[in-house]
C-alpha cells in the first residue's frame, strides 16, 4: 500500500511554484537513456502475501540457538537476562534524540552516566563517554582524536587488528601502517599506535610493551576491545591513553551484525579532544543531584567544522541495554560471566587438542582462539554446516588457508563441544 501525503491539488501547486508543468520536467536534465529502466523484480503484492515471502526467507536463517555455534570475530553469543528487556521498555527511559533538555530526560540521563562510569571503571581509565556507533568507528574516532592531542597525522596499528576495524579506520584516516612491535618502535612520530585485545586471533597482548614503545615515540597508545567480557579477567588497560571497542556483548544481541554499542574513554588530560555525547552530574537549585550534558562545545550544533564531533546520535537504548544488564551482573557476576568464558574455551582447547589433525596455535587465549586443519578452513566450515553446526571463522576463503577462529561462551555446552569434535572426525577422515 503505497502512502501519498500530497494530494494531486497540493502537487499541481509545487509544481506551479518551481516553475514546471510535471514531475517529468524535474528530470529534463538526466539523459534520456538513463530513464526507464526496468528490473528484474516481483510485481507488487498484498500485506498477507509479502509476509508469507518474508516469513520463508527467515525460516532459512541457522540461528545461534538453533544448534552448536561456534562463531565470534567480533560479534559474540551470550545469554541476555529477560528483565533487561522488560526494563529498557519502561516509560522513564523514553526518548526520542539525545537528552539536550535534562528537565524532562533524567531517567535517560542517568542511565547514560551509569554506562559511563561502567565503562570507565572497567578500563582503568579516567573518564568515558556515551554515543559511539560501534567498536569499529570507535577505533577510527580514537585514531583522528590522537592526531588532534599530538598534532602528528602517521597512524600506526598492530598487525593484529581485526581486519574489519582496519577497514573503517583506513576510510576515515586514509593511510594506516601496519607493524609488530620491533617494526612499530623504529617509526618516526607517528600520532598514536593502535591495539586490539585480545587481538583479532584470540591471543591477549602485552601493555607494558606496547607502552614502552609509545613512550619513546611519543605516540599515544590506544588499545581497541572488542569482547568486553575479557575485561573481567584479563588486567584493565589502564596505561593506555585512549581505550575503545565494541560493547556489545554485555546486553545485545547478535541482531546480524548491529546495531551494535561502541565504547571510549581516555585520560582526563584528553577529555576536550574527545568525540561522542558526555553526561555530567550536578546539583540543580534546590541542591539535588541531577544529570546533564556536559561541554556540548565540543559539537558540530555549535562548533560547525572545528567540532571535536559529528557523532548524531546517543546509542541511548542500546548503552541502556548494557547498563542495565551489567547492573544486574554486579562486580562479582561480571567476573564470574568471565571465568565462565574462559572455562568454556578451556574445555573446548582440551577437545580440539586430542584430535591429531587439528593443531592449536595459540599459547594464550580468553574465549577465543585459532586452530589450524589438514583442509581449507572454509571447506571444513561448509561441511559443518550442513549438520547443523556453525564451526567458526575462516581466516581466508582460499584454498592454502587452514586457520580456523573458533570461539566458546558460556552459551557453549558439553554437547555442543562433543558434536563439534565427532563432526570434526568424520570430515577429516
Amino acid at each position: 500500500m503505497r502512502y501519498l501525503p500530497q494530494t494531486q491539488s497540493a502537487r499541481g501547486q509545487m509544481l506551479e511554484k518551481i516553475g514546471v508543468s510535471s514531475v517529468e520536467d524535474l528530470y529534463k536534465d538526466v539523459p534520456r537513456g538513463e530513464m526507464g529502466h526496468t528490473f528484474n523484480l516481483p510485481g507488487h503484492q498484498g500485506e498477507l502475501e509479502v509476509e508469507r515471502a518474508l516469513n520463508a526467507y527467515a525460516n532459512q536463517n541457522h540461528a545461534a540457538p538453533d544448534g552448536p555455534f561456534f562463531l565470534g570475530a567480533g560479534t559474540y553469543y551470550h545469554h541476555i537476562p529477560a528483565s533487561v528487556d522488560y526494563i529498557i521498555q519502561r516509560s522513564e527511559f523514553l526518548t526520542a534524540y539525545t537528552p539536550y533538555q535534562p528537565e524532562i530526560a533524567q531517567g535517560t540521563l542517568q542511565a547514560i552516566f551509569e554506562f559511563q562510569t561502567f565503562i570507565a571503571q572497567l578500563t582503568g581509565q579516567d573518564i568515558a563517554n556515551a554515543s559511539m556507533y560501534d567498536g569499529a568507528t570507535a577505533t577510527a574516532e580514537a585514531a583522528m582524536m590522537a592526531r588532534r592531542v599530538t598534532k602528528r597525522r602517521k597512524i600506526v596499528a598492530a598487525t593484529a587488528l581485526h581486519p574489519d576495524y582496519a577497514a573503517v579506520l583506513e576510510t576515515y584516516v586514509g593511510e594506516v601502517i601496519y607493524h609488530d612491535i620491533e617494526e612499530a618502535a623504529a617509526e618516526e612520530e607517528p600520532a598514536c599506535i593502535i591495539i586490539q585485545s585480545p587481538n583479532f586471533t584470540g591471543q591477549p597482548e602485552n601493555y607494558e610493551d606496547w607502552r614502552a614503545v609509545c613512550d619513546k615515540t611519543g605516540a599515544l597508545l590506544i588499545v581497541v576491545v572488542n569482547e568486553i567480557v575479557s575485561l573481567g579477567l584479563l588486567p584493565a588497560p589502564s596505561m593506555a591513553d585512549i581505550v575503545c571497542g565494541e560493547a556489545q556483548s554485555i546486553g545485545l544481541p547478535m541482531s546480524f551484525g548491529g546495531p551494535h554499542l561502541g565504547f571510549f574513554a581516555c585520560k582526563e588530560q584528553y577529555l576536550r579532544q574527545m568525540p561522542g555525547r558526555l553526561c555530567g552530574m550536578t546539583e540543580d537549585a534546590d541542591g539535588k543531584r541531577g544529570f546533564v550534558l556536559t561541554l556540548s562545545t565540543r559539537e558540530q550544533h555549535i562548533r560547525r567544522d572545528k567540532a571535536t564531533s559529528n557523532i548524531c546520535t546517543n546509542q541511548g537504548l542500546c548503552a541502556l541495554a548494557f547498563t542495565v544488564h551489567m547492573s544486574l551482573l554486579g562486580e562479582e557476576g561480571f567476573k564470574r560471566l568471565a571465568c565462565l568464558n574462559h572455562e568454556r574455551a578451556c574445555a573446548l582447547v582440551d577437545a580440539l587438542s586430542a584430535l591429531k589433525e587439528v593443531k592449536i596455535r595459540n599459547d594464550a587465549y580468553f574465549n577465543e582462539f585459532v586452530i589450524e586443519l589438514p583442509r581449507p578452513a572454509s571447506e571444513i566450515v561448509e561441511k559443518l554446516a550442513a549438520k547443523g553446526i556453525i564451526a567458526g571463522y575462516p581466516l581466508g576463503t582460499d584454498s592454502t588457508c587452514r586457520q580456523l577462529l573458533v570461539t566458546a561462551t558460556e552459551m557453549t555446552t558439553d554437547e555442543d563441544i562433543t558434536a563439534l569434535t565427532t563432526a570434526l572426525k568424520e570430515v577429516l577422515a
